[in-house]
């Protein structure tokens, strides 16, 4: 019987190439910058009330913030309370939603103002809360 030869005159690979490890890097940086979730974040620092659920902030929602000492902003721009109306009007344009940012510490007064502007212009109003943190 003859013998076979398995030998090989090449010489084993001492190097390993990395552009496999760098395509599923990339791939996996791809994933997750498609499927993380981005809040957008406002310049008005108000302390959002806490609840379980809460609706997305979309471009389509007239903006409105309430401080805590009874500032009103309309789309990051302050404005006094009797100009509200005008300012909510003029930053309607199309949009049907209004999300209004009221602190903890803002008045129910403030709150009711907002609301009857926003049903005088045939808004629907939207509250942005913060979720509540579940303790374990």
């Amino acid at each position: 019987m003859a013998a076979i030869d398995f030998s090989t005159s090449k010489k084993p690979l001492k190097t390993y190439s990395l552009a496999g490890m760098a395509d599923v890097v990339f791939l996996l940086l791809i994933f997750f910058l498609l499927t993380s979730s981005f809040i957008p974040q406002f310049g008005i620092q108000v302390n959002l009330p806490q609840a379980n659920a809460a609706a997305p902030m979309e471009a389509q929602y007239v903006n409105v913030s309430i401080t805590d000492d009874g500032r009103f902003f309309v789309e990051g721009k302050q404005v006094p309370k009797e100009e509200l109306l005008n300012a909510i009007r003029d930053a309607m344009g199309a949009r049907t939603a209004l999300v209004l940012r009221a602190d903890e510490d803002a008045t129910v007064g403030d709150f009711a103002s907002v609301a009857t502007i926003a049903k005088a212009l045939n808004l629907r109003l939207l509250m942005a809360t913060e979720r509540e943190r579940v303790r374990r």
